[in-house]
């Protein structure tokens, strides 16, 4: 073998276990030395790069079906005579109100969360995405188990455990089934440790990045699950967040992550894991309608589990088919001011996206049921912040009265509670019934990202490291959720590298991508207060002068 070939290939493994290192270690690294931590935002442009490949193949996949429905809908209408197509709203008396909202039982969602988040305990198996040769076939997202050879048959198709992980796991498993958690946790560690020195497959320079991600992401999931045994959600969430970025395909992931949410009392962003859960579970071509049912329920329970704790706000769900004139919104508003009179200081409808329900979905269908999501407040200024944030092209936040000029650490401390308790809650809420992500204002991407700066001035250190873990999740898993442009492509794989570089610890001049648009939107802001002002002080010098001009022809025609 050409020693220059083997030393590139010896580069690109090492790139490859660089990454499982960063994912294998604890928030701590963080706070480690420079000269220790090493890079991996190229490795992870790569993959990302891969990933928006395989799920736009996916999505047209699924899509066959949909078209076809289509043309033929589409046929049959040309056949009738042609008439002005007016927003179709429910008459009022059948809009969806979520309040009283009808009681899911604890058991019911406990039911849930064993039958599809505590699965194959009793078996070692392994998370593989499917891979086909490039002969035009068409990727897809399924899980492809593995039995550990110990217990079971293998498949010579499918990459090969490395016998010290597989001892490793056996080890952890068998602990795990004794109720030992806190010791299998330690051993599924250990088992990361492995991965992360290149103890993963048993042909390592044959192995792709995506094979050795996801067996350690199938190792994260089971650390996911220890964590929750013991009633330690807080120390499941990173490991939750990671199993996601690793294997975004796999509907599992998501529902796992939304557990723990759950078990955090964190209900929006529970009910936005089990949406995407039940998405992922249809694109990746599953079929088994009970466990559809199954998420479908969790996610109506973490929604209705966030409307009830909400306290200053509530809701109002209208269903729609097309887009909805400015009368049909006061129409709406109307309505909601009937049904919600304590929450009248502030009405905000949301004409960012559109919004599903569990209760009516069908991803399959063309297209699915949607509905106007209104939101009524208590306090009129939290109303008003609402929709100035949403106006906005560029996610900004902060009430920035010098764009140029740095954060003092009060006003870091004050932004970072804005953020925290009048923002992201609110968007994660708006978020837990939208399905398309994105980067633009209000997506919840971009502003969990500035959070995590605001984190880092502090120096919250683990707090920023749970962000960052979780807008990561978020950005891996957007190419499956909307088809995305080559710029939003360009700018999907800056977030990740950058993010990445942020977690390692890495320090350089250059700004973190979100920093950036950040300054942008704030010096954009700045310029439309100078152009607001500036037409004002026009509107009043004009004023003037027609005032001082009829006082001249007053005194003209007097004399």
């Amino acid at each position: 073998v050409d020693s220059g070939s083997s030393r590139s290939l010896e580069n690109t493994i090492n790139k490859i276990f660089n990454k499982m290192s960063t994912l294998a270690n604890p928030p701590s690294i963080l706070e480690m030395p420079q000269e220790i931590k090493k890079s991996c935002g190229d490795k992870q442009v790569e993959i990302t790069v891969e990933r928006i490949k395989v799920a736009k193949s996916l999505k047209e996949k699924q899509s066959n079906d949909l078209e076809k429905v289509a043309f033929k809908r589409k046929a049959e209408g040309d056949e009738k005579p042609a008439g002005k197509k007016e927003a179709k709203i429910i008459e009022l008396d059948s809009l969806l109100i979520t309040m009283p909202l009808p009681h899911i039982p604890l058991k019911n969602i406990m039911d849930v969360e064993v039958k599809l988040v505590y699965v194959d305990e009793e078996n070692v198996s392994y998370e593989f995405v499917e891979s086909y040769p490039s002969t035009g076939n068409q990727p897809t997202c399924r899980a492809a188990e593995i039995v550990d050879p110990l217990h079971g048959p293998n498949f010579s198709v499918l990459p090969q455990i490395d016998k010290w992980l597989q001892v490793a796991l056996k080890d952890a498993s068998s602990c795990y089934r004794q109720k030992k958690y806190a010791v299998a946790a330690g051993q599924f560690r250990t088992a990361l440790e492995l991965c992360s020195k290149g103890a993963v497959l048993g042909k390592p320079f044959e192995a792709s990045a995506e094979d050795i991600a996801s067996v350690a992401s199938f190792i994260e999931t089971k650390l996911v699950a220890c964590y929750l045994r013991m009633r330690k959600p807080d120390l499941a969430l990173n490991h939750a967040h990671r199993s996601i970025v690793l294997n975004p395909a796999y509907f599992r992931n998501h529902l796992r992550q939304a557990t723990v949410f759950r078990c955090l009392e964190r209900y929006s962003e529970a009910a936005r894991s089990a949406m995407i859960a039940d998405y992922m579970f249809w694109l990746c071509g599953g079929s088994e309608h009970g466990i559809s049912k199954l998420i479908k329920l969790y996610w109506q329970a973490m929604i209705e589990e966030a409307i009830t704790r909400a306290e200053s706000f509530s809701v109002m769900y209208t269903p729609f088919a097309t887009k909805i004139r400015a009368d049909k919104i006061e129409k709406v508003k109307e309505v909601f001011t009937k049904i919600h009179p304590a929450y009248v200081e502030y009405i905000y409808t949301d004409f960012q996206g559109l919004h599903v329900l569990p209760q009516t979905v069908d991803w399959a269908s063309f297209p699915p049921q949607q509905y106007l999501l209104t939101l009524g407040f208590k306090n009129k200024e939290d109303g008003k912040f609402l929709e100035k944030v949403s106006s906005r092209k560029l996610p900004t936040f902060t009430e920035h009265k010098t764009p140029f000029g740095l954060l003092t650490r009060e006003d870091t401390v004050r932004h970072m509670e804005t953020m925290g308790k009048r923002i992201l809650p609110i968007l994660d809420f708006i978020r837990g019934t939208q399905l398309n992500g994105s980067f633009r204002a209000c997506s919840g991407v971009m502003e969990k990202l500035q959070y995590a700066s605001l984190l880092s001035r502090l120096q919250r250190v683990k707090e920023q490291s749970q962000v960052i873990n979780q807008a990561m999740a978020e950005l891996a898993t957007i190419p499956y959720l909307q088809d995305i442009s080559q710029q939003e492509a360009e700018l999907l794989q800056s977030l990740m590298a950058d993010a990445m570089d942020t977690l390692e610890g890495r320090r350089n001049d250059e700004e973190r991508v979100w920093n950036t648009i950040q300054k942008v939107g704030r010096i954009e802001d700045f310029l439309y207060q100078l152009e607001d002002s500036f037409l004002k002080t026009k509107k009043l010098r004009t004023a003037r002068r027609q005032k001082t001009k009829m006082k001249r022809l007053q005194t003209a025609q007097q004399s």
